[in-house]
């Protein structure tokens, strides 16, 4: 499919900001990572060779007594009396970081939390926890819980503002009362008795900050709508009789979804401080869960282990900030100005 020379010039705009360019590459770099988490940091082997038979722990739960242990309990792998069990008829493949996001560092001497060690890289939280391997894990959270609530965001504001901004009307006059009646609902007490009948759980939050979301990028939308049904080129299409259906998806909805695609790198950057503020108040992701707003809680109650709440800062500084680096960028690029002064 080739592009139109619009969308070049706005690509080479965009690609002409380096740092919009490799803040949006170090972005999916960081994403794809913690895709992998499980491959970075984990308390189990990627790999098991035992008397000639390749394992893979993640995959197939041995118990320990297949290994010559006492106990047909699932395999704890960083038991030095397994490892010893196992080195003597084969070896283990190691992660880079040998701690998941809940497991316990039984062996350190240090009271918790403890400092960065060679064992633990950013030190151990107030449960003995590896910092490390709950930052991968909670960047990993954050950034797929963004996706989603982006994603859902989009759908449902941009099929909410096209409907009142193309029909008009009592469409659009009881949409706009109903818009205003739901974004005036105060989401953060709705939250908190909602937790109180229910266990937050990751789709649960997603499922119920999409309600809320949607609003702000309905009414650009909206207005989107109001102005690019009134050019010419629709209105003649609209004699011609097309159908409504075609006319929206392939001649206003285009010109709405600049709005769009400028807004997303700053819903992104919303729903990720939004999941953070809920989980350092308490009312996210369940008790435990590694995550960013976690962390931060874990610095704040722990204010003599200053590299807890240094991690959680600095790597939601990085995040945010690669965000709207690429947020800037996308506006630059769909500017007319810029693009007039690009080609």
């Amino acid at each position: 499919m080739s592009w139109s020379p619009l969308t070049r010039r706005r690509f080479k705009q965009f690609k002409s900001n380096r740092r919009a360019w490799w803040s949006m590459w170090l972005l999916l770099g960081v994403f794809v990572l913690s895709l992998g988490a499980e491959l970075i940091a984990n308390d189990k082997p990627l790999l098991v060779s035992y008397r000639g038979e390749l394992i893979v722990p993640m995959l197939q739960d041995k118990p320990e007594t297949y290994y010559g242990g006492d106990f047909a309990t699932p395999t704890v792998y960083r038991d030095p009396a397994v490892e010893n069990l196992i080195s003597r008829d084969g070896w283990m493949l190691w992660p880079m970081i040998r701690f998941n996001a809940d497991t316990i560092h039984f062996e350190r001497v240090e009271p918790t939390p403890s400092p960065p060690t060679s064992d633990n890289w950013l030190g151990t939280d107030d449960q003995g926890r590896d910092v490390m391997a709950r930052l991968i894990y909670g960047v990993r959270t954050s950034l797929a819980f963004a996706s989603l609530l982006t994603l859902a965001t989009v759908v449902l504001g941009v099929a909410a503002g096209a409907l009142q901004g193309y029909f008009g009307g009592w469409v659009d006059l009881l949409g706009q009362r109903f818009t205003e009646i739901w974004s005036g609902l105060p989401v953060l007490f709705m939250l908190i008795i909602l937790s109180s009948l229910v266990t937050p759980n990751f789709w649960w939050l997603l499922a119920l900050l999409t309600l809320f979301s949607w609003t702000d990028l309905s009414g650009l939308v909206r207005a989107e709508f109001l102005r690019t049904r009134q050019l010419d080129y629709v209105r003649a299409a609209r004699a011609m009789g097309v159908s409504s259906r075609v006319l929206v998806w392939r001649h206003v909805l285009p010109n709405a979804a600049v709005t769009t695609l400028t807004l997303l790198p700053f819903i992104f950057t919303g729903a990720i401080g939004l999941l953070t503020s809920l989980d350092f108040l308490g009312f996210g992701l369940p008790p435990g869960s590694a995550s960013l707003g976690e962390m931060i809680a874990q610095g704040k109650n722990n204010l003599q282990a200053p590299w807890l709440g240094l991690t959680a800062f600095f790597s939601l500084s990085v995040l945010l900030s690669l965000l709207v680096f690429i947020g800037e960028g996308l506006r630059d690029a769909f500017d007319p100005r810029h693009v007039e002064a690009g080609k």
